[in-house]
């Protein structure tokens, strides 16, 4: 009998989103209403576990496949402990190495699957997944008593925005090569020519561009650079966008929504760089990338991997289309609120509330559709 080998999206996906849906109302309920608790969802703790704890999910269920239960477990216990310990005991030095572990056990294990492709832009999923870890290792760093007085610029803050950056590059590179086959298809199965397909020289551009933004963000002397790199990525990912033809798609709703998401990347970017460049703080727009790209990306993969996998089928448009317009609306209304957000409760509010109801019932649709997946496998091997 063959061994039993979990699918690892069905475990991280619904937890993300669980995740999500709890920490961020959480983390304006500790400054507005919970007396500072929980305490590690104060300041950057809520970017903290939006990038280490429900990107890194994401990427865990997306990229591991199928694990033997022992791995697959054992991992998802490093990051749920992560999490508790970041919560409730966000000072503790086990809190502080608990989340770097997860993203570096996670590298570990994924890195290796990337090792066989020959062109240089094919082998940057690993370098990039590794890149994060390497910000979770610094971000954690970043709060203890030698960094803080050797290394005082180079502050949780400042780690968490470069971190960010990181985020907006994987998004980049992975979210085009999700979306340029996916376009191609569709409009190949109309006879519509799509010449502009992944578009590698625009690819390898990006690449280049950001990776040198995220270091250069780092580096008070070069924040300026790091900016206008920013605003070049941005315009070089529309015109790339802007290639793909997505107006010939209007049939397919989760391609549609999916283009929202990376178009939050460009808007995102491009105010995130002008920030830099103007010395001004980039707390607002950079919610853009982790609210409103991440948000719509996010949902999207998850839609799309459990819908196939129970239904055989893309997701409908009354599941895609609602998550797009919530997180796009909290989206907004975060960055309405700007760089001092406390001072709009309203408007927090109501960002929160949006973001949290579109992954509550995002948590409950994977469950549901888990539950359906395990159901025609019980039935498949029932009839053979």
């Amino acid at each position: 009998m063959p061994t039993f080998r979990p699918q690892a999206f069905w475990l991280f996906f619904p937890a993300a989103a669980l995740l999500a849906a709890a920490a961020v109302p959480l983390s304006v309920w500790a400054v507005l209403g919970g007396g500072g608790w929980p305490s590690g969802l104060l300041n950057t703790g809520h970017g903290h576990e939006m990038i280490f704890g429900f990107a890194l999910a994401l990427i865990a269920g997306y990229t591991l496949g199928r694990q033997s239960p022992e791995r697959l477990y054992l991992l998802f216990a490093l990051w749920l402990a992560a999490r508790i310990s970041w919560w409730f005991m966000p000072d503790t030095l086990l809190a502080n190495a608990l989340s770097p572990a997860f993203a570096l056990a996670l590298a570990a294990v994924v890195l290796p699957r990337f090792h066989a492709a020959k062109k240089w832009r094919n082998k940057m999923v690993g370098p990039l997944i590794g890149t994060l870890a390497i910000m979770a290792v610094a971000f954690g760093l970043s709060r203890t008593t030698i960094w803080q007085s050797d290394l005082a610029e180079l502050g949780p803050f400042r780690i968490m925005h470069a971190a960010i950056i990181g985020l907006l590059l994987l998004m980049t590179f992975m979210g085009g090569r999700i979306l340029a086959p996916s376009v191609a298809n569709t409009l190949d199965k109309k006879g519509v020519a799509l010449n502009a397909r992944l578009q590698p020289r625009m690819e390898g551009t990006l690449i280049i561009l950001l990776a040198a933004a995220l270091p250069f963000s780092l580096i008070p002397p070069l924040r300026h650079a790091s900016g206008a790199l920013l605003v070049a990525a941005a315009l070089v990912t529309a015109v790339r966008l802007a290639r793909w033809k997505l107006w010939r798609c209007l049939e397919r709703p989760d391609l549609m929504v999916f283009a929202v998401g990376y178009s939050w990347l460009v808007v995102g970017g491009l105010l995130s760089g002008i920030a830099l460049l103007s010395g001004r703080s980039m707390s607002a727009s950079l919610h853009m990338i982790t609210i409103g790209a991440l948000g719509t990306l996010a949902g999207s993969v998850m839609l799309k991997l459990a819908w196939q996998r129970a239904c055989r089928q893309w997701p409908p448009a009354k599941r895609t289309v609602p998550l797009a317009i919530a997180i796009g609306a909290a989206t907004l209304l975060r960055f309405a609120a700007g760089t001092e957000p406390f001072s709009h409760p309203q408007m927090l509010w109501c960002s929160a509330a949006l973001w949290a109801g579109a992954w509550l019932l995002m948590a409950l649709e994977l469950l549901r559709l888990s539950k359906m997946a395990r159901q025609r496998v019980a039935t498949s091997t029932a009839s053979t």
